[in-house]
């Protein structure tokens, strides 16, 4: 069986194994639709920007700028994607492989997007433990500060 190269996580409705209490909790199935309008909003501002990297072409930055502004309750959105930037940017920098983002219109999401929406939903909680935990724990101590800054910033856009 061939793995997915960005190891994604798949929808809800598939079949997994039996696993161990601890170990289904942390393998829980993540989908786009379990997050709220602005984390789905984020996510796919990540999707446009990964795709901007990793194909050099402006239309995935111009998609992204048409995305924010066509996305319901967005004040700002330049500074919206901006910030969304930033924090691409300042993980990629302190990363020894590429971010996996999926393609905007997938319904699955990689390992990386669903630790970037889960630093997003603690940075919302405004938890600031919990965020410096998950913050470290997906970057290590490398670039955490700017890390954190980054995902508040994003966060209360």
């Amino acid at each position: 069986m061939m793995q997915d190269p960005c190891d994604s996580v798949a929808a809800p409705d598939a079949v997994r194994p039996q696993l161990c209490p601890l170990r289904a909790a942390l393998a829980a199935p993540r989908s786009v639709e379990s997050y709220d309008d602005f984390c789905r909003v984020a996510l796919s501002l990540f999707r446009f920007i990964g795709a901007a990297y990793a194909t050099g072409t402006s239309d995935c930055w111009e998609a992204a700028y048409r995305f924010a502004d066509e996305a319901p309750g967005v004040a700002d959105s330049p500074l919206l994607v901006a910030r969304a930037a930033a924090l691409v940017r300042i993980l990629r920098s302190g990363r020894p492989c590429e971010l996996c983002f999926m393609p905007p219109s997938c319904r699955r999401l990689s390992k990386d997007e669903t630790e970037l929406m889960r630093l997003l939903a603690a940075a919302r909680r405004k938890q600031p433990g919990e965020l410096e935990s998950a913050v470290c724990q997906f970057v290590g101590n490398e670039n955490e500060i700017a890390t954190t800054r980054a995902v508040n910033a994003l966060a209360f856009c």
